[in-house]
């Protein structure tokens, strides 16, 4: 999906032409909760900022790792990337390597226009990376979009949300470039990507936004709990659709 702004809008002056590998709108079902500031200038005022999050996304929808604690005859074969957070919440998955997560922010109803001022990574847990099995989704995949992308390194000791534009074959695809305005009808949708080659993380994404003279940050995660990123430590396999089996070292 694509988000294509208006030139008119306050933060597309700048990039009049730009179409962004964003949706324009929430994750769907499967996306996580509406989420609830974390602090605000006045605490008995009512929210501000709404969001929903979705961390099972998969570049260009085919490419993923998943490490599962699992011998491979008893792991399913791959799902259809719309079908991920189920495949991998019953099997006890958890992303290998690198994490795709699409949130969509928009301002509460009746709130008015809300500014996204800055995003954030907070980093609350770092363990040994898991040794279990790499299961990847394709065996090779891609296309001639590179999304845009807030890119974080986790294994950093401060990791800094960056954005790092796309492209296609028509030309880049600039990242959205914060401050932000947004509204209840014309939401932000990014996509971050989060990455570690050294630890087994915890972590959520913390957004600094404003409207009028209200101030506050809001914590973005997965359904109450932090997103989880793990680097790789054992086998890899890939499935092979001929015999119907995993195939790996």
């Amino acid at each position: 999906m694509r988000l294509d702004l208006p030139c008119t809008a306050p933060s597309a002056v700048a990039h009049c032409r730009a179409s962004w590998e964003f949706g324009a709108g929430g994750s769907g079902d499967e996306a996580g909760r509406p989420g609830e500031d974390e602090s605000e200038a006045d605490a008995g005022s009512a929210k501000a900022l709404e969001w929903s999050a979705d961390g099972h996304k998969w570049q260009s929808a085919c490419d993923h790792t998943y490490l599962i604690d699992r011998a491979p005859a008893a792991v399913p074969p791959p799902p259809n990337s719309q079908d991920a957070r189920q495949w991998a919440t019953a099997l006890g998955a958890v992303h290998g390597k690198s994490s795709l997560t699409q949130a969509t922010m928009r301002a509460a109803a009746g709130a008015g226009p809300v500014v996204v001022q800055e995003l954030f990574a907070r980093v609350v847990g770092r363990r040994a990376p898991l040794d279990w099995n790499a299961y990847e989704m394709s065996s090779g995949c891609g296309g001639s979009i590179t999304p845009a992308v807030f890119a974080v390194d986790l294994d950093a000791a401060r990791p800094v949300v960056r954005p790092i534009d796309g492209g296609d074959e028509h030309g880049p695809l600039p990242a959205p470039k914060l401050p932000y305005q947004v509204t209840s009808s014309e939401p932000l949708v990014v996509k971050i990507e989060a990455g570690t080659m050294g630890c087994d993380c915890d972590w959520y994404l913390e957004v600094r936004w404003s409207a009028g003279d209200r101030t506050g940050v809001t914590r973005i995660d997965d359904g109450g709990r932090p997103f989880r990123t793990s680097a790789a430590g054992g086998g890899v396999y890939g499935y092979n659709y001929e015999s119907q089996k995993w195939m790996g070292p």
